[in-house]
């Protein structure tokens, strides 16, 4: 990365941080990631899916909200790499993935939400 001029020197604290600063690619995807949970019914499906695991039919239900709709955004969420899913017959099951983001968007969850994991019901 380029060096970075700053017109004013406050202080060594931004000059240092600076020297870290993520490349583009890193804040599209981080920016990605935001973009996906600031949709209202992906961050119902995500608060559902970061304590448990369950099929479509339940997720719809839990959410009214109708089951190939809920399907489109349990499709958009497993392309990004937020969720994993396993058949059971012809039932397929998600919850959370065990990715880095995956675990990012679990911690905001429980924060927005005022959640603690050991205390999930």
């Amino acid at each position: 990365m380029a060096e970075i001029h700053l017109p004013h020197s406050h202080n060594d604290t931004t000059h240092r941080l600076l020297e870290n600063m993520p490349d583009a690619e890193v804040f599209e995807k981080s920016s990605d990631t935001f973009a996906l949970i600031s949709d209202p019914t992906r961050l119902k499906i995500l608060w559902l899916l970061c304590h448990t695991e369950e099929c479509v039919a339940n997720i719809a239900a839990a959410i009214n909200m109708s089951s190939p709709a809920v399907s489109h955004h349990l499709r958009v969420l497993k392309q990004a790499g937020l969720l994993s899913y396993r058949r059971q017959g012809k039932e397929a099951y998600y919850t959370l993935a065990d990715t880095d983001e995956a675990k990012l968007v679990h911690h905001i969850v429980d924060v927005l939400f005022n959640l603690n994991c050991e205390n999930c019901y």
